[in-house]
């Protein structure tokens, strides 16, 4: 396997964003807040600043992973301390690769670089064992759980919510 590199995927580049991010909406949709019909008419999940944008995993030239990033609250001044990581997916043929790491290094560092952005919090639902292993070994800590928080033809799924402290 070749070294994957990471890339800013912008707005403009939002049709073959959502075709690369429909699968895993169709393929591993237990994990996702959205579904494909949520996603059909969506914009793009991020608006191409500093403190709200999207980054792809690259392996060659085919895109193996995704993950956005964006400041909380927008302009709010009292929400203006924190982010939030989301819409991580990584393709089942790059899957234990380090791909997802990368994706999440790749953010934190940049997110890092931002004076007054806080911490990244993200959700996960409670029984995706390994992201949440990944997101503990990043330093991320569960502050909660909401049960119940999604339901998806007829079963409910509960979300831990978690955090990692930058300053």
């Amino acid at each position: 396997m070749s070294t994957p590199s990471i890339k800013e995927i912008t707005s403009e580049q939002l049709a073959s964003y959502k075709a690369f991010l429909r699968i895993g909406l169709q393929g591993d949709e237990e994990n996702f807040r959205i579904s494909v019909d949520d996603d059909r008419d969506a914009p793009f999940p991020t608006r191409d600043r500093a403190d709200s944008f999207t980054l792809g995993a690259y392996v060659g030239d085919s895109l193996a992973g995704v993950l956005s990033f964006a400041r909380d609250g927008g302009d709010r001044e009292k929400m203006r301390h924190k982010g939030t990581a989301f819409r991580m997916y990584v393709a089942r043929e790059h899957r234990g690769q380090g791909i997802a790491r990368l994706l999440f290094e790749s953010v934190i560092s940049r997110v890092k670089a931002i004076d007054d952005i806080e911490q990244i919090i993200l959700t996960v639902i409670g029984g995706n064992s390994k992201a949440k292993a990944l997101y503990e070994n990043l330093g991320f800590v569960t502050y909660g759980t909401e049960p119940r928080a999604l339901k998806w033809k007829g079963k409910y799924f509960d979300e831990d919510l978690m955090v990692l402290r930058l300053k």
